[in-house]
This record gives structure tokens, sequence and C-alpha cells, in this order.
């Protein structure tokens, strides 16, 4: 993959100085979140992490490259443009030679960023094993990813419209370790807690030390470190699931399937709470960016 990697400057020159960087995806930007914000958090991201002394590396697809960092003007394609494709692994070989723009996902990033020489990515919640899955078989491609890639990916658990126990079990069959920071319940994405269990671990330098073991023992899995929204700004569990029964029977209803599931069902959430999800994920990923860059720091 190294001769379609496109650094920009800034990270091509923090990298040779093994200075930290983080990983951050395009999704987000692209389906995640409506115009003009989803252009204003994508710099607020970035800013945050330069704020830290880390050099953010936001990635994407882009003339035929995998774009290591972004300037202003590629996010602006990817925040405005409605012909962006939603990328994961099975979609990275054709975007580049049709020279297409892509957005990635968790999924693609790591995968990416792992060429990149990059170790630490900060996202909003990971994909996972949807609703209803054992009629389905829809299960993301992103909890494949974190089994054989060694980035330790940050996020508010996962996102919360899927079935979040199935998630947890096939992480573990899939010998992902997942962390949950300062936290023994795994989060909700837009709650900052469920009912499901999980390790808990307490710093930043705890998760570099045990990712360094890892990668000395040979284990070259992922991890997920799981950091909840802080509370002020969740939604609290029960009411989230009413809303998101509500999003449910609207997707049915209007036969959305495949990629475009998640992307609906998060869209019409915003709709329901009008809003109130939206600035819940905003919050949440710029909580996630500070703990990455941190653990970055350490490694």
């Amino acid at each position: 993959m190294k001769k379609y990697l496109q650094f920009s400057k800034d990270v091509e020159r923090t990298l040779k100085n093994k200075q930290p960087v983080i990983a951050l995806e395009s999704t987000i930007i692209s389906h995640g979140m409506p115009y003009p914000q989803n252009l204003e958090v994508a710099g607020r991201l970035e800013a945050i992490a330069r704020e830290i002394g880390v050099t953010p590396a936001t990635i994407c697809l882009m003339d035929g490259k995998v774009k290591i960092g972004l300037e202003q003007k590629d996010l602006k394609i990817l925040a405005k443009s409605n012909d962006v494709a939603k990328v994961s692994r099975r979609d990275i070989g054709r975007i580049i030679e049709t020279k297409k723009v892509g957005a990635t996902t968790v999924a693609a990033t790591i995968i990416a960023a792992n060429r990149a020489g990059i170790k630490v990515f900060a996202t909003g919640g990971i994909g996972g094993v949807h609703r209803n899955a054992e009629n389905t078989f829809d299960i993301s491609n992103d909890l494949i990813e974190l089994s054989r890639i060694p980035v330790i990916v940050v996020s508010a658990g996962a996102k919360a419209i899927l079935d979040l126990p199935k998630t947890l079990e096939y992480l573990e069959t899939m010998g992902v370790p997942v962390y949950g920071y300062r936290t023994d319940k795994f989060p909700a994405f837009y709650s900052s807690q469920s009912n499901l269990k999980v390790d808990k671990i307490d710093t930043p330098r705890q998760i570099a030390d045990i990712y360094k073991t890892n990668i000395e023992l040979g284990l070259n899995n992922g991890m997920l470190v799981a950091n909840p929204i802080p509370e002020k700004y969740e939604i609290p569990f029960a009411e989230m699931e009413e809303y998101i029964d509500l999003a449910l029977k609207k997707a049915k209803k209007n036969n959305i399937t495949g990629r475009e599931f998640t992307p609906f069902l998060l869209l019409e959430i915003v709709k329901i709470t009008k809003g109130r999800s939206l600035q819940a994920n905003i919050k949440l990923v710029e909580n996630n960016v500070r703990l990455a860059c941190e653990i970055a720091r350490e490694l």
C-alpha cells in the first residue's frame, strides 16, 4: 500500500521525528453530520489535538491516493460533496483505481493508519453486530479489522443503534481486548454506560504499556478503549433506547439496508432528539480525541 500513501507535510515531518500522531476518520465528516457542522467539527478535532501537542492525521481516499493528513480544501470536499463513497476494506482498491473520493470507516482508517505507522486512532463509536443480526448477518467489518490490525482505537463504545451484548461477545471471540477508561461499564455512545461489564483501566500510561506488551508478545491485534461521554452531555440509556426504536421502525418501513442503514439511523435520531444526539456526538468525539492524544504521547 505504501506507494498509494500520500502524507501531508505536517504528518510526514512528525512521523519522521518520532513525535505523537493520532489518526482521525473521514466518514464522520461525509456521512455522520450535516454541513456545515461537519466541517466545523473536523476543524475542531484537529485543533484539539494540536493544542495538546499531537499532530492529527485525518484519513481519506482522494485522487487515487490514501491521504494521511488533509488540507482545508480536502476537508471542504468531504464536507460538502454528495458523491463521497463510504469506504471499508473491500472498497479501497476500487475507489483508488477509479480516483473517486472516499471517506474511511473505522475499518479502512485503521488499515491505512497501520500502514502509515500511526498506532492510535480516535473515533466516535465503532461499528459492530447489528440488531437482528441472527437473521441478517449484518456485522461490521470494523470488528474483523480490530482483531488483526495493531492499532489502539479510542471510542465511546460502539454505536448505540447496534446490539451491544452481541458486539462485545464478537469482540471477545475475535480476541480483541476491550477496556473501559475509568469505568467497568461499557459505554453506549450517547450514554456514559450500559449494563455491560468490561475491564477497567485508569491511565493512558497503562493503555500504552499493555499495547506495547501485546506487540512484544506478537499479539498483533488491535485494542478498543471505551471512553464514556462526559455525563453532563449524555442522553440516558433508557431514554435513548426509545429513540432508537422509533428510528429502527422508520428504517424498516422505508426498506433501508446495507451501507445506507447506519447513516440513515443516525440522521433520523438527530431529528427525533431535535439535535440533542448530534451535540452529544460532537462532545463524545472531542473527548475521545483528547484521550487518544494522551495515549499517543505515552507511546
